[in-house]
């Protein structure tokens, strides 16, 4: 029991922190690298590495039709369209201020299980939605922000990222996947590192060797494998079966402060008064949708 509790805890520490630092890796690697080619490298490699340490640890690798193709919906939700479209638009959009449009997913998960379990808001979720709303009406609308055509639609691409990101969550918590957590984050790994290798040469991204990045690209991935890939995903897998889905999603709190900070002192990132309101507005909707008393 004990343990079960230290695990809970590191891997919201994982979810928390570990994803946290993400945002900044990413705009790092996608400033050389092209974003599908970046999230095919590191998702195959962590992928293979996470079936690797399956192997060693004896984990049965054998799963059946319905979890394969589980772990391919999943895969889809969550890594080829939530992570890789996510990537992409970073290459417009600010790592901080895009942490702080993926903090909204507790607001689309909430209102995914409202239409599918037809959970009834409760007074705090209607709180929540309208501070949510608010806040992200108040983080958009920033004109100093909103450079060109494509922020805009970098800012649109990520909103559809977190709403993809969401529904996967309430997925995978249903879903008939394989017991172990390795087995299932090496699967999603490998299934999401082919489709955007697939995606990258069918749009003719160029494909750099690893030997001809610059320093700071090569230390954002394998950051990005280890950590961001291999370790924190696998907490992430973990906590969705063994806790509440809104509860998993309350990395949304913590996410942006790590991103905004990491994005304002290395990357010299724009912190207005307004984004910091935002984010305050929006996190205490975020609070109150994620705090609310379940029936």
């Amino acid at each position: 029991m004990k343990n079960s509790k230290f695990i809970i805890i590191a891997s919201f520490f994982c979810i928390y922190v570990i994803w946290g630092s993400t945002y900044l890796f990413n705009k790092v690697a996608v400033t050389q690298l092209a974003p599908f080619f970046l999230a095919s490298i590191r998702f195959s490699v962590a992928g293979v590495l996470m079936i690797f340490l399956a192997i060693l640890l004896k984990q049965p690798l054998r799963i059946s039709k319905k979890q394969f193709m589980n772990s391919i919906i999943a895969s889809f939700f969550f890594l080829i369209y939530g992570n890789g479209v996510f990537v992409w638009a970073l290459k417009y959009v600010d790592s901080g201020f895009g942490a702080l449009i993926a903090s909204t997913q507790p607001l689309f998960v909430l209102l995914l299980l409202r239409l599918i379990d037809r959970k009834p808001f409760q007074k705090k979720s209607i709180i929540g939605v309208v501070l949510g709303m608010f806040g992200m009406y108040l983080l958009v609308s920033q004109k100093e922000l909103i450079t060109s055509e494509d922020t805009l639609l970098g800012i649109f691409m990520m909103l559809t990222c977190v709403l993809s990101w969401s529904y996967g969550s309430v997925f995978v918590s249903k879903a008939d996947l394989p017991k172990s957590f390795m087995v299932t984050t090496g699967y999603q790994m490998l299934v999401a590192g082919f489709v955007l290798a697939v995606a990258s040469l069918s749009i003719f991204e160029p494909w750099i060797s690893p030997l001809n990045w610059t320093s700071e690209v090569q230390i954002s991935m394998v950051l990005l494998v280890v950590f961001g890939g291999i370790i924190a995903f696998t907490a992430f897998n973990y906590l969705l079966k063994n806790v509440s889905t809104e509860r998993v999603s309350t990395s949304a709190y913590v996410n942006p402060v790590i991103a905004i900070f990491m994005g304002w002192y290395f990357l010299d990132e724009k912190l207005t008064t307004q984004s910091m309101i935002a984010s305050i507005v929006l996190l205490t909707g975020v609070y109150f949708i994620t705090s609310r008393k379940r029936k």
